[in-house]
């Protein structure tokens, strides 16, 4: 997918996430305990330890299921789970091109009852910048077991996706095209975004495995207008010609991802490998046809802790430090308009710059973090709502744009450096505040998700 593109949904989910503290379930087996007295820590420590469970032997790799323990799954409907398994949640985020923002999300992580099976959320936000964003997502995991002690198993790497919705940014930046645009070039455009899509993930050839691949079809429409930044110019002066190629558009993405991933989370690894590639393939309503060619790849190992003791015994998810590297390399064929194009800075690749900073026909990143916990088992607010770990990171990216991947080594070497806090809800469920540097200033940014 586009990292534009890849922005704008992770934005989305952003902080109404967050409450997903708790996996979602995996492949029936028996029927489910009904216990007649719902108890808030059945399966879990007072501290929000909670034990491995005793995991049947023909679970195929074991450690890419996620446990839920029955302190999780209170019964009823979606008002009797409020707090629990469904939650109204304010969304807060800050972005250098929109500003704060905020709003509000009706998320239910047991959607329909189904101890866990899927998951849904309607989330309205806006941002002092005027930008608007209204969305559904919906989620169903395929692979499930129900423990005979009680709680659930949830493969994580299969699943099936739905998603609508509708964006409205006053305030888009554009640079013009290549890694040597100055600051001073920027400029301004509004853009309106409908989209659509839908598409599955498996881990092949079993549940588990170490290849995975995905596939989406995503329907966009993109409408542009002039720009609302006071003292920047609008885009459609300077680069008119790439302003009218992309006003109206609709476009149809068929989105590819393929890999061998060893990571024992692909959410938040401890440890693992990945190597992995994209063809995101699109056909513009003129007839058009374009795509992102893509490779990259992961290596995360764990280290001995700094600020805790690890692990107490068999735990389902033990407190673990980490050093994590990512890369990528992105290049373009075909015709697409400039706002689907590989771009550079902001979230997640060169953190201390403006998001899309820099954009080209082809993109090289790579980033190191250091990720340690502070607080190991987090804070209990009640007995259902917690936070589950709090972290440190520091962090290094360099990055570079061209127009063509065969220029890339000509391109300027990009550099950003930082720290930010994570706040984890659950292992599935990270939130993230950045600081990046780079020699055009700061960038702070609070994100879902780690960046790779």
């Amino acid at each position: 997918m586009p990292t534009a593109t890849i922005d704008r949904v992770r934005r989305s989910s952003a902080l109404s996430a967050l409450l997903l503290s708790v996996p979602l379930a995996a492949q029936q087996q028996g029927g489910p305990p009904n216990p007649s007295v719902y108890d808030p820590l059945r399966g879990m420590d007072q501290n929000g330890r909670i034990p491995k469970p005793r995991i049947p032997a023909d679970v195929p790799h074991p450690e890419r299921w996620r446990y839920t323990p029955e302190a999780r799954m209170k019964p009823g409907n979606v008002f009797e789970r409020f707090l629990v398994s469904s939650f109204v949640s304010p969304i807060v985020f800050r972005e250098e091109d929109i500003g704060f923002g905020g709003g509000v999300a009706l998320t239910d992580v047991d959607f329909r009852s189904a101890r866990y099976r899927e998951f849904a959320n309607i989330l309205a936000t806006y941002s002092e910048e005027g930008q608007q964003a209204f969305k559904i997502n919906w989620q169903r995991w395929l692979n499930y077991r129900e423990l005979p002690d009680g709680g659930v198993l949830r493969e994580e790497r299969s699943r099936v996706y739905g998603r609508v919705g509708y964006e409205k940014t006053l305030t888009r930046r554009f640079f013009g095209f290549g890694s040597r645009t100055r600051a001073a070039d920027e400029t301004s455009y509004t853009e309106e975004l409908t989209h659509v899509g839908a598409g599955i993930r498996l881990s092949l050839p079993d549940p588990g495995s170490d290849w995975v691949a995905r596939t989406d079809l995503q329907l966009e429409r993109h409408g542009l207008s002039r720009g609302r930044v006071l003292g920047v110019p609008s885009t459609e002066v300077p680069f008119a010609a790439e302003f009218e190629d992309g006003d109206g558009v609709d476009q149809a993405w068929l989105l590819n991802t393929f890999g061998w991933d060893t990571r024992d989370s692909m959410h938040q690894a401890y440890e693992g490998i990945r190597i992995g590639g994209l063809a995101n393939v699109c056909c513009g309503s003129g007839g058009e046809f374009g795509a992102i060619l893509g490779v990259d790849g992961q290596h995360v190992f764990a280290l001995p802790p700094v600020f805790h003791r690890g692990a107490e015994g068999s735990e389902e998810n033990p407190p673990t430090d980490v050093l994590a590297f990512g890369a990528f390399v992105q290049d373009t064929v075909g015709d697409l308009p400039f706002y689907s194009l590989p771009t550079l800075g902001g979230t997640n690749t060169l953190r201390g710059y403006i998001q899309n900073r820099f954009t080209d026909r082809a993109a090289a990143h790579f980033s190191a973090e250091y990720r340690v916990n502070l607080i190991a088992r987090g804070i209990a607010f009640t007995d259902t709502v917690r936070i589950e770990r709090i972290g440190l990171c520091v962090f290094y990216d360099n990055g570079t744009v061209a127009d063509g991947v065969e220029n890339l080594h000509d391109g300027r070497h990009l550099d950003s450096y930082g720290f930010g806090f994570r706040l984890a809800f659950s292992r599935e469920a990270v939130f993230r505040i950045d600081w990046g540097f780079c020699d055009e200033g700061a960038n702070f940014t609070l994100a879902f998700g780690n960046s790779f």
